[in-house]
């Protein structure tokens, strides 16, 4: 295997950490979903909710550096001056700017949103993608937190399907990416996903400060809107490449492009639960949360939050939560 990798793969990214096989990442992808599913709630089963609230705040606000740097980077590698809209090739040359990424590329010109094929060249503006390429790579693995956080506080109802399989599939679906195009045309979708990153993790880190805050989240429902509306451009922007001639791979033609299908019904599904059904809190004798600090503890004769019933004990926990790491 690693010979096929190697005689096919990039050799600009065949030395780099992690990308000589796609074992390490894959076992890397399965231990995530054990712990998270298996080991992580079995732990859990007898300890109490760790309170994580500082640590919350603190993580989310790096994500939103993280993810900022990155949409930062790839308009600098390529979109902001240089890319395609309509076909972008990968640059396979030792220029710094492909090894940085695309982002550049796209606001610049130089990249086109319609064909942009791989630049392999090592001209610095072409390496220059190829280094956010991994660095985005590498972010699908910070994000597993998300779920590690929600484990232990013992919110298990928030470790959904839909929330697994995006963590779970993205670091060896975008390992593929690094290994055999890192640059061109697939950077697009990198590009709008650091974006609604940087929007998401800011309403996760707000959210955490507290309910006191909550008034500033009225956008949520938004949120979601702008999540599916990114897969929708990823898509056009994938499967526009089977109408046109265009020096870029099929197989990830299809590769992206079928992924932005898949998620944008499951977002679309957690949309229709979370939005146009009828509330359940209608016919709750307690009410129920929707946002990750929304969780309260309701005491014997005690009202908070303006809701009262005398007898609830224990947590309620929220049954409507953005899915994280869209």
């Amino acid at each position: 295997m690693n010979s096929y990798m190697d005689k096919y793969g990039d050799p600009r990214t065949n030395p780099w950490f992690l990308m000589s096989s796609p074992l390490p990442t894959l076992m890397i992808c399965l231990s995530y979903v054990y712990l998270v599913k298996v080991l992580g709630p079995r732990y859990m089963e007898n300890r109490k909710p760790f309170e994580l609230t500082n640590l919350l705040i603190v993580y989310n606000f790096l994500q939103v550096l993280f993810s900022s740097w990155l949409f930062y980077e790839s308009m600098m590698g390529g979109w902001l001056k240089h890319y395609s809209l309509r076909c972008q090739p990968v640059d396979y040359t030792d220029n710094p700017i492909a090894n940085r990424i695309g982002g550049a590329g796209w606001f610049t010109g130089r990249y086109n949103f319609q064909c942009q094929p791989v630049d392999h060249s090592k001209h610095p503006q072409t390496m220059r993608m190829v280094h956010a390429c991994w660095w985005y790579y590498f972010s699908k693995f910070t994000e597993f937190f998300d779920t590690i956080f929600f484990v232990l506080r013992k919110k298990f109802d928030h470790v959904s399907t839909l929330h697994v399989i995006h963590h779970g599939v993205m670091p060896m679906s975008v390992w593929f990416g690094v290994k055999f195009t890192p640059g061109g045309h697939s950077t697009f979708f990198g590009l709008l996903n650091t974006f609604v990153h940087i929007i998401m993790y800011t309403y996760y880190m707000v959210s955490a400060m507290g309910p006191r805050w909550k008034r500033f989240l009225w956008w949520k429902k938004y949120l979601t809107t702008l999540q599916m509306a990114q897969f929708v451009g990823i898509m056009v922007h994938a499967f526009q490449l089977l109408f046109i001639d265009c020096d870029y791979p099929r197989a990830f033609v299809w590769w992206i492009g079928m992924h932005a299908v898949m998620f944008f019904f499951l977002f679309k599904d957690f949309y229709n639960q979370s939005y146009t059904k009828p509330k359940v809190r209608a016919r709750s004798p307690v009410p129920v949360t929707t946002s990750l600090s929304e969780d309260v503890t309701y005491k014997n004769g005690s009202v908070k939050n303006g809701f009262s019933n005398g007898h609830t004990n224990g947590l309620v926990r929220a049954r409507t939560v953005l899915p994280a790491g869209n």
